[in-house]
């Protein structure tokens, strides 16, 4: 699903991941809609870090929220590993 539906408002996945791949510690990031009791929906983040120092959450959502409106920041971020296929993709 590529449009997050948040409060009324269209959120678009793959603008939010363009962002996130800006961030110079994010090597793979994947956005998807995670249910919300009040917003109806709101974005989650799965991050795949560089070496190097780890950011915090909160400096990935602030990072986002520069870079792009408020509301179409994350409001979960996970950091690990993300699933690959066989040929690493």
């Amino acid at each position: 699903k590529d449009i997050i539906i948040s409060g009324g408002e269209n959120i678009s996945s793959i603008e939010v991941e363009s962002v996130l791949y800006r961030h110079p510690a994010v090597s793979a990031a994947a956005v998807v809609a995670r249910p919300d009791d009040h917003w109806g929906e709101t974005p989650c983040a799965f991050l795949e870090l560089r070496e190097g120092p780890e950011p915090t959450v909160q400096e990935i959502i602030d990072f986002c929220r520069d870079n792009m409106a408020h509301f179409k920041a994350p409001k979960t971020v996970v950091f690990g590993e993300l699933p690959k296929t066989s040929t690493g993709k």
